[in-house]
């Protein structure tokens, strides 16, 4: 019985070990927009993919670092899927454990998206395929509550960042594509207290948000893309690196001949596999972040 009573106790503390630790971000609610319904998590056929759609209530889940290797830099992530769905594995979730095996502290984040009854990925396809238009009208009104859920990610991760265990300077935001176009967002849009400490837009959506002059005081980045990306991004990711480098600014790009769009952490055989790696000796030499040693 008290071999019995053991493991009950070890298989218990495992559990709570790996339970989600969610975090509801402040946000203002807004008096135009209704969701129907809950938020929906469910698998794409249509994206072989992990998704999360209707989200009204912007959230972050939190992966900490072992405190064995923790460096003390953080990224809040940003998923793509055209703000009518968060790509939460292969752009979220899995981004988040790579992160944490090179000690970097990894939250999230699940932004407000279109508001979606249904399959929201059958619907953004059918939408693409038929009435395009249709799209840019659901995702104007939505686009500023995502970035201002992206500006009050950094600002609760930066006011509580000695409980998280990371450093309040080294915050950084990574989006994928619409999560990308979020990223921009953030860029041009944050205060003293939300200002990113670095930048990561994979394959951004900038056919959505228009590339501006980068800010005076522009946080480092690196763009991430592919030549083939399907819908054209490539041409976006060039002009703004461009608008970074220009002006002085810090600024990286790694631009893979294949790797087509939302490739994310799903492998294909492909150079664009190993964008992350590129990303973290990125971040080493500039200073972001440290690498682990032996």
């Amino acid at each position: 019985m008290k071999k019995v009573n053991t493991l009950i106790l070890f298989f218990g503390l495992a559990a709570f070990c790996h339970a989600q630790e969610i975090i509801e971000i402040p946000y203002e609610k807004p008096t135009d927009i209704v969701w129907e319904g809950e938020e929906k998590d469910y698998y794409s056929k249509i994206w072989d993919t992990e998704i999360v759609s209707n989200v009204s209530i912007p959230r972050m889940e939190v992966f900490r670092a072992d405190p064995a290797i923790a460096n003390g830099t953080s990224v809040i992530i940003a998923p793509g899927g055209g703000l009518y769905a968060h790509s939460i594995k292969k752009e979220g979730t899995d981004v988040a454990k790579w992160l944490n095996d090179n000690g970097i502290t990894a939250f999230v984040l699940k932004y407000r998206l279109v508001p979606t009854k249904g399959d929201a990925v059958k619907e953004i396809t059918e939408a693409g395929a038929n009435n395009p238009a249709e799209i840019g009208v659901k995702v104007k009104p939505i686009l500023p509550l995502a970035i201002s859920d992206g500006l009050s990610a950094i600002s609760y991760v930066r006011s509580h960042a000695e409980d998280f265990g990371v450093d309040s300077n080294k915050i950084g935001f990574m989006g994928f594509s619409a999560g990308g176009a979020v990223t921009m967002g953030v860029s041009y849009n944050y205060t003293p207290q939300n200002k990113p400490n670095f930048l990561v837009p994979v394959y951004p959506w900038t056919t959505v948000i228009p590339i501006q002059k980068a800010p005076e005081d522009a946080p480092p980045m690196l763009v991430i893309c592919a030549t083939d990306d399907p819908l054209g991004l490539a041409v976006g990711s060039t002009a703004l690196y461009s608008s970074w480098q220009k002006d002085g600014k810090v600024v990286g790009l790694h631009m893979y001949a294949k790797g087509g769009h939302g490739f994310g952490m799903k492998p294909q055989g492909l150079p664009s596999d190993n964008w992350i790696a590129r990303f973290y000796e990125w971040s080493i030499a500039e200073g972001i972040t440290v690498p682990q040693t032996e």
